[in-house]
């Protein structure tokens, strides 16, 4: 007993040391694509968009807390990758695993469901796993800068600012994409793969011509958005999404298009806005529908389970008994049913 004891600890830990290997993998790759839309602000590094976080909290959702030293791991390569570590390599690491850590608490607490099928679950996610959570990685971040004295104490918010939005986005964009495609793959219509190809074939034209134009038409993602969140529920919406952040980053880090003529704050904070309005937008109506399209269903599951007992009724034949619990259609004692 002990032998197998020892084998099953074994293929265990072996699993776990896998599964965080992978996760490490997964977040320096994330890490690197991260850091081709990064921008300055106040002499500091900072990307608007940075999808690690979102990598770490989904796969915490979908694995578990013990693939934690993975993250851990991948954001010491990522900071390898950029500088020579040091002493305050570790205070980063650790903010950057204890932030993706705290998410996944707060969100198991908050009962969240990972297919996000509840509006309660996209606001769970927006406000406990981005807003809240990734507070901590941005205070350590730019808290260790200063004192460095890398950065001035007046720089302090702007940067911070920056950083916390960087990461929440990742929260917001990256996640709730790699939940919903880790999910069951639901039935597919031919006519909803050509209305899908129509709204990629839309996307591509407008989302482009939104960002690139120096008139700032950035207003011409939403519309697209909407109809990808009422049609497609999270998987159409968070591509799109994610789709004009990253155009809308890369134009926003050449200076072009929609940015064009404006400062490195102005750029930044025009760059926030809309990418924290797109990621909200899609999550959240998306949520909207996803529920209401389930409790839908389940109306129609009750009208039909109600059409049966009629028509067993009309019949003359006896009902099937509704599902409930055993004590409710349970006889009392003296052998007759309640009226």
């Amino acid at each position: 007993m002990a032998d197998v004891l020892d084998i099953r600890q074994f293929r265990s830990s072996t699993q776990a040391a896998l599964m965080s290997l992978a996760v490490a993998v997964c977040y320096y790759a994330a890490g690197r694509l991260g850091l081709l839309g990064r921008l300055v602000v106040e002499g500091v590094v900072v990307t608007p968009i940075w999808p690690p976080t979102g990598v770490a909290v989904a796969a915490l959702l979908l694995v578990g807390v013990r693939v934690w030293p993975g993250i851990a791991l991948g954001s010491f390569l990522v900071i390898a990758s950029l500088t020579t570590p040091g002493p305050t390599t570790v205070v980063t690491v650790v903010s950057n695993t204890v932030a993706p850590l705290c998410a996944f608490l707060l969100l198991s607490r908050a009962g969240f469901r990972l297919d996000m099928a509840r509006l309660r679950d996209g606001l769970a996610l927006v406000f406990l796993g981005g807003f809240g959570a990734m507070l901590i990685s941005a205070t350590a971040g730019v808290g260790l800068q200063v004192a460095k004295s890398s950065l001035d104490k007046s720089e302090f918010w702007p940067v911070w600012l920056a950083w916390w939005v960087g990461d929440t986005m990742g929260v917001l964009l990256v996640a709730p994409l790699l939940l919903v495609l880790a999910g069951p793959a639901g039935r597919f219509r031919v006519r909803r793969w050509k209305e899908a190809a129509f709204l990629g074939l839309a996307t591509l034209i407008l989302m482009p011509m939104a960002v690139h134009s120096p008139m700032s038409m950035l207003f011409l993602v939403f519309p697209l958005l909407i109809w990808a969140a009422l049609r497609f529920q999270l998987v159409g919406s968070m591509l799109c999404a994610l789709f004009a952040s990253v155009l809308a980053t890369f134009e926003a880090n050449s200076g072009r298009g929609a940015f064009l003529h404006l400062s490195d704050v102005e750029i930044m904070a025009k760059l926030q806005a809309f990418n924290g309005s797109a990621a909200l937008t899609a999550l959240l109506l998306a949520a909207v529908i996803t529920e209401q399209r389930a409790t839908r269903r389940s109306v129609r599951r009750a009208c039909q389970e109600l059409a049966e007992v009629l028509e067993h009724l009309a019949a003359g034949e006896p009902s099937p008994d509704p599902p409930g619990p055993v004590e409710s259609r349970a006889a009392p004692p003296g052998g007759h049913r309640n009226p």
